[in-house]
């Protein structure tokens, strides 16, 4: 996991990047949670749906948004972490111009910025959104929703009530040509405390799906 430096909108951001050997090997962006709540790229969930995208071969970036570590700014209320993110993914475009996709995952605030950036890059293939705060944050953006992904929250989430994700995915659901795998973990808190294995079995079976369609649809 060599950590690399990037520029970004207001100077320097830091990040971890792992460099598939794989010849065009699908792209990753891994997006953190709240700074002001003590959100890293090295956060646990962060780095589980990191390792997760590693071990199926894809070349993957997690950084942190300015004012967090090494990473030069401060906090800017989604918006510059918005070009922070949008910056990251020049990065990785840069160093893997021949992907064959591009995802997109992120964890709570990072699930929200995560849905952004998809609205602005027509190239996200698909998306992983753990926790989206969708009651803290309007979502009503994802209209149309540009990409089908997978959405996972926890009952027992003390930080995002589970009534806002029920309606987001439901939203998103209908909406044509996008399909939502929506996993609802049972005893889950916000960071999933107990309960990361079954988080890490749906997110993995869920890419090894998405790879497998994908690959036989380019045969």
């Amino acid at each position: 996991m060599p950590e690399v430096i990037f520029n970004g909108p207001e100077g320097r951001l830091e990040g971890r990047y792992h460099h598939s050997k794989q010849e065009n090997a699908p792209i990753a962006l891994v997006l953190h949670p709240h700074p002001l709540h003590g959100g890293t790229m090295n956060n646990k969930v962060t780095y589980a749906l990191y390792q997760i995208f590693v071990k199926r071969g894809f070349s993957v970036l997690r950084f942190n948004f300015r004012g967090v570590g090494r990473s030069q700014g401060q906090y800017d209320n989604g918006l510059g972490e918005m070009s922070d993110a949008a910056s990251a993914l020049d990065w990785m475009q840069t160093h893997n111009p021949n992907a064959s996709a591009c995802w997109i995952g992120g964890f709570s605030f990072g699930a929200w910025i995560a849905m952004q950036l998809m609205m602005r890059r027509p190239e996200i293939n698909s998306f992983i959104a753990l926790a989206p705060p969708a009651d803290a944050h309007d979502f009503s953006f994802l209209a149309p929703c540009p990409a089908s992904g997978l959405i996972i929250h926890g009952d027992r989430d003390e930080v995002v009530q589970k009534d806002a994700v029920d309606k987001l995915a439901q939203k998103l659901s209908s909406q044509k040509n996008i399909v939502i795998d929506y996993k609802t973990i049972p005893g889950a808190d916000h960071f999933f405390s107990t309960k990361m294995e079954k988080l890490n079995g749906y997110i993995g079976k869920y890419l090894d799906t998405a790879m497998k369609e994908a690959a036989d649809k380019a045969a």
